[in-house]
C-alpha cells in the first residue's frame, strides 16, 4: 500500500476511513476518490459520481445473489421487494450513518452541513465505496463488505416484507373461499394521540378471528390477517399480544 498519490492533507483521513471500513486499499487513491463529494472536486470526473454508478450496480448484484440463496422459498415478485428496499438510499443512508462515513467525506466549503452531512451524501458514499474496494481487490471482498453490512437490514426487510404479505395472501384465500375479500373490524382504539394503539379482526365470511394490535390501523390490519390465516390453517395465531407490544 502506498500513499504516494494521496495529497498529504488527506492521508489521516484516509487512514482513519480504511480502520473503520475494515479494508486496506492496496491503491488508497480509490477510496479518497470515493469519499469527494463533487462540491470539493476541480471536475465532476473527480468526484465520486463515476463510483456511485458502479458500485450502485455491484451492490443490487450481491443483493440479488443473497436473497437467492437465502430465501428459497420466495417467489420473484417478493424477492424484489425486498431487493428494492435493500439497495434504496434510505437503507445505503442507515448503513454509512452506522459506520460513521460522514466523519471521512470531503465536501466543499459551499455545502451547508452544520446540521450534519445530508443521509443522501451518506447513502452515495456508501456506493462509491463498494466500487472503490470492487476496483482494488476484486469482487470477493467487495462482496463481503457489503454481506457484512446489509445483513441484518435484509433480514429486518424481510420480516416486515412477510407481514406486508398476510393481506394480500388472504384476501386471495377469502376470494377462493367465499367469492368475497375479507373485512376488518376495528374492536378498541387506546393511547394518547401521538401513540395511539388499533385493536383489529380479520373477517372471512361469516367468521371472525383472533383480533390484533398495531400503533397503526394498517399495522393491525396486516397483523389481523396474519392471526386469520394462521388459525385457518389451525395454528396459533402469532399476533395475539397486548396492546403495549
Amino acid at each position: 500500500m502506498s500513499f504516494s498519490n494521496v495529497p498529504r492533507e488527506h492521508r489521516g483521513v484516509i487512514e482513519a476511513c480504511q480502520t473503520r471500513l475494515g479494508y486496506a486499499f492496496q491503491d488508497p487513491s480509490l477510496l479518497l476518490e470515493a469519499l469527494t463529494h463533487a462540491s470539493n472536486a476541480n471536475t465532476r470526473l473527480k468526484s465520486n459520481e463515476r463510483l456511485e454508478f458502479l458500485g450502485d450496480s455491484i451492490l443490487g448484484f450481491v443483493v440479488c445473489d443473497l436473497l437467492y440463496q437465502r430465501f428459497p422459498d420466495l417467489l420473484e415478485g417478493d424477492l424484489t421487494q425486498i431487493k428494492s428496499a435493500a439497495v434504496s438510499r434510505s437503507t445505503c443512508g442507515k448503513i454509512g450513518k452506522r459506520m460513521g462515513l460522514a466523519d471521512f467525506l470531503l465536501t466543499g466549503k459551499g455545502m451547508n452541513v452544520t446540521r450534519g452531512m445530508p443521509d443522501s451524501l451518506v447513502a452515495n458514499a456508501v456506493e462509491s465505496i463498494i466500487a472503490a474496494i470492487y476496483l482494488d481487490g476484486g469482487l470477493q471482498p467487495a462482496q463481503r463488505f457489503i454481506i457484512e453490512n446489509i445483513v441484518d437490514d435484509i433480514r429486518e426487510i424481510a420480516d416486515g416484507n412477510a407481514e406486508l404479505n398476510f393481506k394480500s395472501s388472504l384476501q386471495q384465500l377469502a376470494q377462493k373461499k367465499n367469492g368475497a375479500p375479507p373485512s376488518y373490524h376495528l374492536l378498541q382504539e387506546v393511547g394518547p394521540d401521538h401513540l395511539k394503539r388499533f385493536l383489529i379482526c380479520a373477517q372471512v365470511g361469516k367468521a371472525r378471528f383472533s383480533p390484533a394490535w398495531g400503533g397503526n390501523k394498517k399495522r393491525a390490519e396486516q397483523r389481523a390477517a396474519g392471526n386469520a390465516l394462521a388459525e385457518l390453517e389451525g395454528q396459533e395465531p402469532p399476533f395475539s399480544g397486548a396492546a403495549s407490544e
